[in-house]
């Protein structure tokens, strides 16, 4: 039986040698909607991102996940691909509309069996299932009742929950409730640049709290069905927010978008309260009277490790007369998706910078770390995401060669080693992500995967870094670079 995520021992020498301690997890990850298709299959109804993927202009060049790298069909042949590369572990999402079409009542058995062939195939392989519940495909029929804005989401999500840990509870031991709650509340209803693409910045601040709430009621719900050595978290992508200078007032910039990307959550998550600065922040938006008597501490619910998100930091400073905000790299709005934050100017950090636009900087994932330990001393972390996105092709000799990525990655991976050697708790590292796949409102057009889709035929060719990842995992010791 492969076990759940459990505490790393130091591993000796580390001093001279990048060695990762014994027990470390490597594995990689992807999202239901990105890469199963099957759209219309075995029951499953449309989600938030099929409706708005199909809306013109909302996605580059009209992509859809209808069928994605058919992962649905294609899952055995995927499981094959990771044995090869000798990962310990998998992290997956389940499909909300595919589980429970409507978002109430029943499962479709149809669609948790393909659930259940999928972890008892990674099982087989000696490949430890980590599963998402939620990675932003909100069932369709939620979004037409008020989505995440409304309380009544969250107990169906709690519902979903139950659902979930009843049918794989005997083969899935590592659970995650929710992926980037930031995205699904203030991509999709404050900027609208995501899925369901609406623009009413108090909706977000309902959404977020709903989130929140969604996350505590479906801890409940998993542990009541789960065996009671099952692990629970929740993923966040905590923004490391840099003020552009020291002066006082980047520094009241930073805290201000410090507070509407991560303290939004940690707050009620991990401290039972929604920081005051924030409600502060927001009062000439909302009273936040949504928040009713109970619900932080519903929201507050233990944790066996929080799952950390991490791409590229984020540089702000106080707004000047005159000066345009610029761009946070969530994608291009009219609408901003930080409520409250109007006099926030955001800045591109300099070096260099991935297919996303997005800056490489690896010390900010040692200081997002150092951070974490400091904050919430007692709490595991695990890497749940981590990669970059570049320019990839497949060379005359049928080979994808991508030493950017490897670079990427190994500057994020001496910078993890290096928070270990500093005491953080963290117990592995997902990349992100296994496969090329549709990248939400950019489509097919950017690459992040370890394994290059050609989307016409679907045929997989793994990367010069799925081979360099392999040994690094094999081995749990980071070579040096050489990208030659």
């Amino acid at each position: 039986m492969v076990t759940a995520i459990r505490p790393t021992a130091t591993a000796p020498g580390t001093a001279d040698r990048r060695v990762f301690p014994p027990g470390f997890l490597w594995g990689t990850a992807t999202a239901a909607y990105q890469i199963e298709g099957a759209a219309a299959e075995d029951g499953r109804t449309p989600s938030i991102w099929d409706t708005y993927s199909r809306t013109p202009g909302k996605v580059r060049n009209g992509d859809t996940g209808d069928i994605a790298t058919d992962h649905y069909h294609r899952w055995r042949e995927d499981v094959a691909i990771m044995a090869d590369l000798g990962v310990g572990a998998y992290r997956f999402s389940l499909a909300w509309p595919r589980v429970q079409p409507t978002g109430r009542g029943p499962a479709v058995q149809k669609g948790l069996d393909f659930y259940r062939r999928l972890t008892d195939e990674l099982l087989e392989k000696g490949i430890q299932p980590v599963a998402t519940l939620y990675h932003w495909d909100l069932p369709q029929e939620l979004e037409n009742m008020g989505g995440w804005p409304e309380r009544a989401t969250a107990e169906r999500f709690a519902e979903y929950a139950g659902l979930a840990a009843e049918a794989l509870g005997d083969r899935v031991y590592t659970w995650t409730t929710l992926n980037e709650p930031w995205c699904s509340a203030f991509l999709g209803y404050a900027s609208g640049v995501h899925a369901p693409g609406r623009t009413d910045p108090v909706a977000a601040l309902r959404a977020a709290h709903h989130l929140n709430l969604a996350h505590g009621q479906a801890v409940q719900a998993l542990r009541a069905g789960l065996p009671g050595d099952a692990q629970v978290s929740i993923t966040l992508n905590v923004h490391h927010v840099r003020p552009l200078t020291a002066s006082p007032e980047d520094a009241d910039a930073a805290r201000r978008i410090d507070a509407l990307a991560n303290r939004v959550f940690t707050g009620p998550l991990l401290g039972g309260a929604y920081p005051e600065d924030l409600l502060r922040d927001t009062a000439h938006l909302t009273d936040w009277s949504f928040v009713r008597d109970g619900d932080t501490a519903a929201i507050r619910q233990p944790l066996d490790f929080l799952g950390v998100n991490y791409y590229t930091p984020t540089l702000v400073s106080a707004a000047t007369e005159g000066a345009g905000h610029g761009s946070d790299g969530h994608g291009d709005s009219a609408h901003s998706p930080w409520p409250g934050a109007d006099a926030v100017n955001f800045h591109l950090p300099p070096g260099d910078r991935t297919a996303m636009g997005w800056a490489v900087d690896p010390s900010g994932m040692y200081e997002l770390l150092l951070r974490l330990k400091t904050d919430f001393p007692d709490l595991p972390l695990v890497i749940t995401e981590n990669g970059a996105a570049f320019d990839d092709y497949i060379d005359p000799h049928g080979e994808v060669v991508d030493p950017d990525r490897i670079a990427y990655l190994h500057g994020h991976l001496t910078a993890v080693h290096r928070a270990i050697r500093a005491g953080v708790d963290v117990r592995g590292y997902f990349l992100w992500s296994l496969l090329d796949n549709f990248e939400w409102g950019y489509g097919y057009s950017k690459r992040f995967g370890a394994v290059y889709v050609d989307y016409p035929t679907g045929r997989r060719t793994p990367k010069a870094s799925a081979r360099w990842y392999a040994e690094v995992a094999r081995t749990g010791t980071l070579p040096a670079l050489d990208v030659t």
